[in-house]
């Protein structure tokens, strides 16, 4: 099985951003979504089978209203945090 988790971090502010709502898509159909806890994670996304997915995030931002990363998942944990600021944004795989 492939667990997803997620953290998402106000870099302006430089403090975590709660309240963002995260989805989960695999083959154009919504698998979980959440929203980010006063820390800015959602530590259990979801619990798939391996695949392609897409992860959506929907900041409050002055810029952005929607990331979406597009992810090739196998077995095993993957953690995705996004690091936001009003204009910028970046991701990586975490542990």
């Amino acid at each position: 099985m492939t667990s997803i988790s997620t953290h998402v971090l106000d870099t302006a502010a430089g403090k975590p951003a709660a309240g963002v709502r995260v989805e989960l898509f695999h083959e154009g159909e919504l698998v979980a979504a959440g929203l980010t806890d006063a820390d800015g994670r959602i530590g259990d996304l979801a619990e798939v089978e391996p695949g392609v997915y897409r992860l959506a995030f929907h900041p409050s931002s002055p810029f952005f209203r929607r990331v979406e990363l597009e992810l090739e998942l196998a077995e095993g944990h993957y953690h995705v945090p996004l690091l936001l600021a009003p204009y910028s944004c970046a991701t990586y795989r975490g542990s």
